[in-house]
């Protein structure tokens, strides 16, 4: 049996099965039932139709009658989703050097010097979820709750792209290089600059998921 945490289970179910179809685990056009994800997961039916509801809002998944069928992300989904990123978390950026104060920086500094140590080791899991802190913590301190509420969404869905992009030691030296840069901007206030770079950032990023899609699908 999976095991979910009592508090929030419906939270938790959509939480796993959003993941499960962004890292492919369910692949596009699977049938998914609710008996079938009763027996996988463990959980009754109430908390399971809760997740489908809160996936088909999320256009991961629509109902043909006899189960969902999961849509997943297209490469257009992808093009869509870092064009959105590239527009919006410049602006996140140049919010975050104008507020940042100094618990913002011990954490900003903390995430930057884990990156470091895990693009040392080649320890590609562990700098996808620095990467995810690094934006994420980026999106809070810039203290805007509708930039961030747009944004941490865009972040899981690219998940999977994003682990490929991990894989590739030169993306990975590229991006170490780009995070510094920004770090380097938010830490001396720099907002025009912060916006700039990360602006940029997400375009390189964007490059090499699009190319990552195409090459495994």
């Amino acid at each position: 049996m999976t095991d979910f945490k009592s508090v929030s289970l419906a939270d938790q179910v959509f939480e796993k099965m959003e993941n499960d179809i962004i890292t492919g685990v369910y692949p596009r056009g699977e049938i998914l039932t609710e008996l079938k994800l009763v027996e996988q997961l463990g959980v009754s039916r109430t908390p399971i139709r809760e997740a489908l509801r809160r996936l088909e809002q999320e256009r991961l998944i629509k109902d043909s009658g006899k189960g969902s069928i999961v849509l997943g992300i297209t490469e257009e989904d992808l093009l869509d989703i870092m064009n959105i990123r590239q527009r919006i978390e410049g602006l996140v950026a140049y919010y975050a050097a104008l507020n940042i104060d100094e618990n913002g920086r011990q954490k900003l500094t903390h995430i930057v010097d884990l990156q470091e140590f895990y693009h040392a080791k080649g320890d590609a899991d562990r700098l996808q979820q620095v990467d995810d802190q690094f934006h994420d913590l980026i999106c809070q301190l810039s203290g805007r709750t509708v930039l961030m509420d747009t944004l941490i969404p865009l972040h899981r869905k690219t998940r999977r792209f994003r682990r490929i992009s991990m894989q590739d030691p030169s993306r990975t030296a590229k991006t170490k290089a780009e995070h510094r840069a920004i770090y380097d901007a938010l830490m001396a206030g720099d907002a025009e600059k912060a916006m700039d770079l990360t602006t940029k950032h997400i375009e390189n990023a964007k490059e090499h998921m699009i190319r990552g899609l195409k090459q495994n699908g």
